[in-house]
């Protein structure tokens, strides 16, 4: 059984940086874990109309892995198909905006999202509303740097400092979210620069999949 995190993107760089972010958990995971490259996917989510055209080959896609799945992990932080996932599926399914949102709201009490692109900030916005958490939301703040340019380590961490100093500073922060798969590499030296926890979606998203896994052998030992 398996541990899947799909990345919806058709980017293979995106997905070896999520396999890298997630791979120091695969020793406390009860069950594999792999990263998987939606090939039907555009190379960025960077549009409502990215996010919506993903979902149906992400249906397809994950319903072939179904039978050798312990859970599944969407790994974009728009979640799309989220709630189309957890329908057709009877596994657990997360997706890392909603999961890194949870995490962030542990660690302090306002979170503050780092997104790629100011055309991303309206979808962020209409999800944290979903979610009922704006009051503990300090604020949205983009880099301007699409999917592909993120891969440019020394452009990207400037930005992310400059932004993080901002949302910090600023809108009062006290916890980062990174708003993009794509940022995966950056976590640390961020979360060093800054001095506030940064949280790195598809680690919070995996590591509630590994929870998840290990409570349903909990409710399978009780049977």
């Amino acid at each position: 059984m398996t541990i899947y995190v799909i990345n919806p993107n058709s980017s293979q760089h995106v997905t070896d940086g999520i396999d890298s972010a997630i791979d120091p958990m695969r020793a406390a995971s009860p069950v594999k874990i792999e990263a998987r490259t939606l090939a039907e996917g555009p190379p960025g989510i960077e549009t409502q109309a990215h996010v919506d055209g993903v979902v149906t080959p992400l249906l397809a896609h994950c319903a072939a892995l179904e039978d050798q799945a312990s859970a599944f992990v969407i790994a974009c932080y728009s979640d799309p198909g989220l709630a189309a996932l957890r329908e057709q599926s009877a596994r657990p399914v997360l997706g890392i905006a909603e999961a890194s949102i949870l995490t962030a709201m542990t660690l302090g009490q306002r979170f503050g999202i780092i997104s790629i692109l100011s055309k991303s900030v309206p979808r962020h916005m209409r999800y944290v509303g979903a979610m009922g958490v704006m009051d503990r939301l300090a604020g949205d703040m983009p880099l301007e740097l699409g999917v592909a340019e993120l891969a440019d380590a020394g452009r990207t961490i400037e930005r992310l400092k400059t932004v993080g100093t901002q949302l910090r500073d600023g809108a009062m922060a006290n916890v980062i979210i990174l708003g993009c798969a794509g940022m995966t590499a950056y976590r640390t030296e961020l979360e060093n620069y800054l001095g506030l926890p940064v949280v790195e979606p598809c680690q919070a998203a995996t590591a509630m999949a590994i929870g998840r896994v290990a409570l349903q052998r909990t409710r399978q030992e009780d049977t």
